[in-house]
């Protein structure tokens, strides 16, 4: 018996149009970020979807809504699922991070695993809580298709902890808003990738290429 588990990021926020730091703070979504969920939830539309989980943080909650109106499910807020606590570099541009912050701002894109930011998380710390919710999830929903809405650092800290691979590699991998990523998880624990940072429905609107 596999779980299949749909995982995916939340569409464009308000401060990821204007490349800023969001973490923790509750940002809404853009004109473009609410076509990217209706874009999103028009693409799942004819998966078979058991239940939703999303972040408590409203550019998730309400990508997640959007989808969970074509399954006529509700959505399940998951503190665990938020995006990592960037602390004293939240509400900052990169230009900004790169300007006051240059030496630690350089380790986190290097070898983030290293990083320990201002009153922020550690990149090990998100992959360790947002792991345990999602092993304890699955554990309850057996056998069934569950999507999961929620932020960049924490999707691509989870995948690489289903799969076993190290965080070092963090830097290599790329996800984008509303990706689609799909993990199985097979009836022996063995994970499978099956999807990664997948945006094809969003071709469907030339605007938001």
């Amino acid at each position: 018996m596999t779980t299949r588990l749909y995982i995916a990021r939340h569409g464009q926020s308000e401060w990821n149009l204007h490349n800023k730091m969001q973490g923790v703070q509750d940002i809404d979504l853009t004109p473009t970020g609410l076509k990217q969920a209706e874009l999103l939830a028009s693409r799942l539309k004819n998966e078979k979807i058991d239940c939703i989980y999303s972040s408590d943080l409203k550019r998730a909650y309400i990508t997640a809504q959007i989808i969970a109106k074509e399954f006529g499910l509700e959505v399940q807020k998951i503190p665990e699922f938020r995006e990592m606590s960037f602390g004293i570099w939240e509400g900052l541009t990169s230009e900004e991070i790169n300007e006051l912050y240059k030496e630690i701002y350089t380790l986190w894109k290097i070898n983030p695993v290293k990083a320990n930011i201002e009153k922020g998380e550690t990149l090990e710390e998100v992959q360790k809580r947002v792991l345990k919710k999602t092993l304890e999830i699955v554990g309850e929903n057996n056998g069934k298709n569950i999507l999961i809405v929620s932020h960049g650092t924490s999707i691509k800290a989870l995948i690489l902890g289903l799969l076993g691979i190290d965080l070092s590699f963090y830097p290599r991998f790329r996800l984008d808003n509303t990706s689609l990523n799909i993990v199985d998880i097979k009836e022996d624990g063995k994970t499978v990738l099956v999807l990664f940072n997948d945006t094809c429905h969003l071709r469907r609107d030339e605007k938001i290429i």
